[in-house]
């Protein structure tokens, strides 16, 4: 092909011509899947589920007391909690 370099570098060159071309088209596709498929803003992809306590009467240190106000201020904020 060229006669001032060798068949190896001439190899090597066309790898990287293939390399290149591959890239550029796995690029374009990946482009042109993102202009069409947009995800729905509906869509939530969170726990279905909040997994339950294991009990009541766990580890001493897994438990805390709370005043009444605490109790009603975490009440406010899980009511606040979108559930879908």
């Amino acid at each position: 092909m060229f006669p001032s370099i060798s068949l190896v570098q001439e190899i090597g060159l066309a790898v990287l011509l293939v390399a290149a071309l591959v890239w550029v088209l796995g690029l374009g596709h990946i482009l042109w899947d993102s202009r069409f498929h947009h995800p729905e803003p509906d869509a939530y992809e969170g726990l279905p589920v909040i997994p339950s306590q294991r009990t009541a009467s766990g580890h001493p240190m897994e438990s805390v007391e709370l005043t009444q106000a605490e109790q009603e201020a975490f009440a406010g904020l899980v009511r606040t909690i979108p559930l879908h």
